[in-house]
């Protein structure tokens, strides 16, 4: 199990760089809006995770299924917000006061503060998608089998 979320982990975290570099690349990175297509970078990366989990057990439990989900998802958070700390502190410091400066806040939050935001962003944005998706994969009670454990 833990090399499917690994895998997955380290797959959406590439194409969450890739899509951030290919946005500075056309001078898009200044805009936060433009961060919504992480959700479904995430959203893909997850779902592919489960489903591959799934495809190879032939008993789903639910618990491994949402296991599998929020370990991928938090796999990318990290690594993507490592890179993003060594992007803001190290290559481009600039960025995150342009990124703070859109946000019109009246104190100075530092490069610290979109990093928490990014971690924040990413746990949520995992934990809502691995509920939503268990919902689509989880195996149903609808069955003889199933009719069993109502009152």
């Amino acid at each position: 199990m833990s090399k499917v979320y690994i895998r997955y982990g380290i797959v959406i975290t590439v194409v969450l760089i890739a899509y951030f570099l290919l946005s500075k690349l056309v001078g898009l990175h200044h805009y936060p809006v433009f961060s919504a297509l992480n959700g479904v970078i995430f959203g893909a990366g997850i779902l592919m995770a489960m489903k591959k989990y799934k495809d190879h057990h032939r008993k789903f439990k639910y618990q491994k299924g949402f296991q599998v989900g929020l370990f991928t998802g938090g796999i990318a958070t990290i690594l993507f917000t490592v890179f993003m700390a060594v992007y803001m502190y190290q290559i481009d410091s600039e960025f995150s006061q342009s990124i703070i400066d859109s946000w019109k806040l009246n104190y100075e939050s530092g490069t610290a503060m979109i990093l928490a935001s990014l971690v924040l962003m990413g746990f949520s944005t995992t934990l809502v998608l691995t509920l939503a998706f268990m919902q689509l994969l989880k195996e149903s009670w609808n069955t003889p089998e199933g009719k069993k454990h109502e009152l």
